[in-house]
């Protein structure tokens, strides 16, 4: 087998040896129909074949603003072909949020998902003159401006391939911007194979692997992990489609691995809970004993005769039928983009879903290290893949143990689009990558994260706080909807906290009370101060939140407050509520 060195070798290998093997499956009905790895190389043919017609070149880009679909892989791997680079992006994403990236990258192609995609680019089309052709991906195919038309009309859907060097850029993959502007990461082809390549060795996937795909394909973890690594190893790839579908979808495709951010995990995790506080006291009983059972064993320690029985009785019972509602076919679970909190993982892992968390981010193509089976250790993110090494600065921090994360490896990205600054400051000349985020080594090698170095702040006595681990714990809460914590230079921190709206108003119903407004009831404030209390009694005092700041706003992409990778863009937030959180401190009264 020729080596594999860029996407365009990953997929035209992976086509070869799988031929009319299932790779893609949509739902229709209450079904989902498969097209096999053949369709789809043929289907890309005809994409490479299009944009060659609209004049596409080594060195172009083609901008995808789309959700996960058949035809936004066959563009992803059309434009490799064209030893072009594919710029991807969000539907949800502002038309602004488009125009800045549009503007920087300059593109001659845009694929639009949707006519409703392609009425909120109308907008902004006015601005983009340099954008030579616009296409719709889903639309009437009477439509001349449709994919489908396009192709239609093509007399010859054979194109040659124009094959990239390992070297040459393969993505531009821009940030969220939580901290300001999305910067865009050049990710060569030598970057995201060299990525998949090591994923591929640190876990047992197999051909007869099947994944639901729900993370999108416009970022990066998506990109690399549930797409060029589902198809490098010649597995299924369920696109899910509408989100709400997700659990329906999960017993139609029956993945055998699921591919998920910790939002999924603290959802399975809350809806177990919920569903249990229902049912019989000894029920009740029984699955705590079970939990605490499984993780005690998850640890290597032994189990007495009555955690053996208590965990005999409640498979059956109650973890099978768990299993179920996600296809009942799950080897097991990845989790990456952001943290995951401990107890979550411990208690999705006791169910009987082995999950292993991993560490990595777009800069890095994006797999930094994992846990793996046989070399797990909750409370981490694993160690380094193959060929990354790991190091921690402590420059920054002035810290004994913890420090900036440095990482060296061949997935390491080229720089940043258009932007040499940012890129110095952030590639070392060595090339090093400093990441921003803050952990450590343990004595084995297992990596954990405890935060981001710019998110951290410094009180006024002079003690850092790093908001992310409290953040995640007082999230777990299903009164809380979303929070940030803050006390840059103040004598304490202060959390600005989204409810739940509905858990608080059912949860005030069960105490007798009647809430009218969350944001400023007195009576949700002592509910919620004694929930964050609760949560956060684990954290030394200073870090822990003296006041809250209720808000009525949930963070949202269409507010500003979320990036389309669902990261809370804090700076937006305390912006936004300065003056209320000025007032709170100016109230010398700590409740």
């Amino acid at each position: 087998m020729a080596e594999i060195k860029t996407l365009v070798d990953l997929f035209e290998s992976s086509c070869r040896v799988r031929g009319e093997a299932p790779l893609f499956g949509t739902r229709q009905g209450n079904m989902f129909k498969w097209i096999s790895y053949a369709e789809t190389h043929r289907r890309v043919a005809q994409v490479r074949s299009l944009l060659r017609v609209l004049g596409v070149v080594r060195g172009d880009r083609i901008a995808l603003i789309a959700d996960n679909s058949i035809d936004w892989a066959s563009i992803c791997y059309a434009t490799a072909g064209c030893a072009a680079i594919t710029v991807p992006m969000y539907p949800e994403q502002r038309p602004l949020d488009w125009e800045f990236v549009l503007r920087d990258c300059r593109p001659k192609v845009v694929f639009l998902g949707t006519k409703s995609v392609a009425t909120k680019y109308g907008r902004i089309q006015g601005n983009l003159p340099f954008v030579e052709h616009l296409i719709v991906i889903q639309g009437d195919e009477t439509d001349d401006s449709t994919l489908s038309a396009r192709l239609r009309r093509l007399s010859d859907p054979t194109a040659d391939i124009e094959p990239p060097l390992p070297d040459d850029p393969a993505d531009f993959i821009y940030t969220s911007g939580t901290m300001g502007q999305p910067k865009g990461v050049i990710l060569s082809h030598g970057n995201i194979v060299t990525n998949v390549l090591a994923s591929t060795l640190a876990f047992p996937l197999f051909s007869s692997d099947r994944t639901l795909s729900f993370l999108p394909w416009a970022h990066c973890f998506g990109q690399t992990v549930d797409l060029h690594l589902m198809l490098h190893v010649g597995a299924q790839i369920g696109i899910n489609g509408d989100i709400t579908s997700l659990m329906t979808n999960l017993q139609l495709v029956r993945p055998t691995i699921l591919i998920a951010v910790p939002r999924i995990f603290f959802r399975i995790h809350e809806g177990v809970h919920k569903q249990i506080a229902e049912r019989p006291l000894v029920i009740q009983r029984l699955f705590r004993t079970a939990v605490a059972a499984a993780t005690k064993r998850a640890q290597g320690d032994a189990l007495n005769i009555g955690e053996r029985l208590g965990l005999m009785t409640a498979e059956p019972l109650i973890f099978r039928k768990v299993r179920k509602k996600f296809g009942g076919s799950l080897r097991f679970a990845i989790s990456g983009s952001a943290a995951l909190n401990r107890s979550v993982a411990e208690f999705v892992n006791a169910l009987g879903i082995e999950v292993f968390e991993g560490y990595g981010l777009t800069e890095a193509s994006p797999v930094v290290s994992v846990n793996t089976p046989g070399h797990r250790k909750f409370g981490t993110v694993g160690k380094a893949i193959p060929g990354v090494t790991i190091a921690i600065d402590r420059t920054a921090t002035q810290d004994p143990q913890v420090g900036e994360i440095v990482i060296q490896g061949p997935s390491v990205m080229k720089g940043y689009h258009s932007a040499p600054e940012d890129t110095a400051r952030v590639l070392t000349a060595d090339g090093r990558l400093r990441t921003g985020d803050l952990g450590y080594l343990d004595p084995n090698g297992y990596l954990v994260i405890t935060g981001r170095l710019k998110e951290q702040f410094k009180l006024q006595n002079g003690r850092y706080v790093a908001p992310t681990p409290i953040e995640e714990h007082v999230k777990q809460s299903p009164l809380i909807s979303n929070c940030v914590l803050y006390g840059a230079d103040r004598p304490f921190c202060v959390l600005l906290v989204v409810p739940e709206q509905a858990k608080v108003e059912d949860e005030a119903r069960k105490r007798g009370l009647t809430v009218s407004n969350c944001a400023e009831d007195s009576l949700v404030y002592d509910m919620l101060k004694t929930e964050i209390s609760t949560r956060t009694r684990e954290f030394q005092s200073y870090m822990r939140p003296k006041k809250l700041l209720v808000l009525s706003e949930d963070f949202t992409v269409d507010n500003g407050f979320m990036t389309p990778s669902m990261k809370v863009r804090r700076q937006e937030v305390i912006n936004r509520y300065s003056l209320q959180l000025a007032k709170l401190y100016a109230d010398s009264t700590v409740a």
